[in-house]
Order: structure tokens, then C-alpha cells, then sequence
């Protein structure tokens, strides 16, 4: 299940909480992000390659394109076997923000992207069938939790793909990461 929680930027222990999708639609709406459910035009096999997996999502994929000019897509998958899995949590869990409209969908697995708005922050779960957008200069982070378990489909305005400003804040270290939220500990 998808979730959204959304915490004061200065209290990471208070919380509100929102579990149905047509309310995390709403809240995150208010602070331009699109949140939405896809489905794959045919079922995709456990080991499907690139090309394969966005012919599935084709429709989809070209209608963002139009609609926000992207320019490249990509699928990454990360896996408790990836040998750079640290290196690559580490990297994501800084604040951070891109130029450029992100866009990602979750074709399995999980993670938890964090948006800092407006003296807030929007901690928002995603798993299979979620796409979510981050407005340019947005700052975020993601946790794709010690042992990630994901595949998604990642697209971009620029050619360059991924480009991130790091804001040099900490304050991703004061918020739940993805396994305690998923362990029940920050309940």
C-alpha cells in the first residue's frame, strides 16, 4: 500500500498520515506533484530487459513525453545482490534537487521519496503501479532502504539524464529512514 506522510520540517516525530491513493492525490496536488497508478499493457516477465518492459508501459510513457517535452527514459533496477547498493543509497539520501521535472514509476518493489515544501516535508511511500513527479528545483531525497528492492522507470527533460545539486542540508538525517518505516518503528 502507498503511503504519504507529512511531517513539519522541524518535527520529525509528529506526523499526518494518509493511506488512501485518492487522498495522497489530493495533498500532493497541493504542492505540484503528480502521484498516479499505471498499468502494463501485458504482463511482463520476472526477467524482462529494457526494451520490454517500456514497450509495456509505451502508451504511457508517450503521452508524458508530449505532455512535458522528455527527452530520455531509462529502467534502473536495484537489488540486495547490487554490488554498489551502499554507494548508491548514500548518494540519493542527500537533499538534493535537479533542474529539471523528474519522473518515476515503480514496476516493482518500493521506495520512499521525501520532498522538503514549504517548511514541510512529504514523505511519500511508493510500490508497484506508483508514479510519482518532483517539480524542478524541488528539494528531495529517496531511501531505497540497506537492501533495495526496486525497478522503475525513470524519465527526464534532458539527455543527461540524472544531474542532481546537492543542498548541503542534514536534514535528511532527521527523518525515518524506509526500514523503520516499513518495521513499524516510527509508528
Amino acid at each position: 500500500m502507498s503511503l504519504l506522510l507529512v511531517y513539519d520540517e522541524h518535527q520529525p516525530q509528529q506526523f499526518d498520515k494518509y493511506a488512501l491513493f485518492d487522498q495522497i492525490v489530493r495533498q500532493l496536488s497541493k504542492i505540484g506533484v503528480q502521484f498516479e497508478r499505471w498499468q502494463a499493457d501485458f504482463d511482463l516477465p520476472p526477467d524482462a530487459d529494457q526494451e520490454t518492459i517500456l514497450s509495456a508501459y509505451a502508451p504511457s510513457i508517450q503521452r508524458l513525453k508530449r505532455d512535458f517535452g522528455f527527452q530520455s527514459v531509462d529502467v534502473i533496477n536495484l537489488t540486495p545482490e547490487h554490488p554498489d547498493k551502499t554507494a548508491l543509497r548514500q548518494k540519493f539520501l542527500s537533499e538534493h534537487i535537479h533542474e529539471d521535472f523528474e519522473i518515476r514509476f515503480f514496476i516493482e518493489g518500493y521506495g520512499l521519496f521525501y520532498l522538503h515544501v514549504d517548511e514541510k516535508v512529504f514523505a511519500v511511500l511508493c510500490r508497484q503501479g506508483d508514479l510519482i513527479s518532483v517539480p524542478a528545483n524541488t528539494p528531495h531525497w529517496f531511501d531505497m532502504g540497506e537492501n533495495p528492492s526496486f525497478k522503475a522507470i525513470r524519465l527526464f527533460t534532458t539527455p543527461d539524464g540524472w544531474v542532481a545539486k546537492f543542498t548541503g542540508s542534514e536534514i535528511a538525517k532527521s527523518f525515518p529512514s524506509l526500514d523503520e518505516l516499513l518495521d513499524g518503528s516510527h509508528d
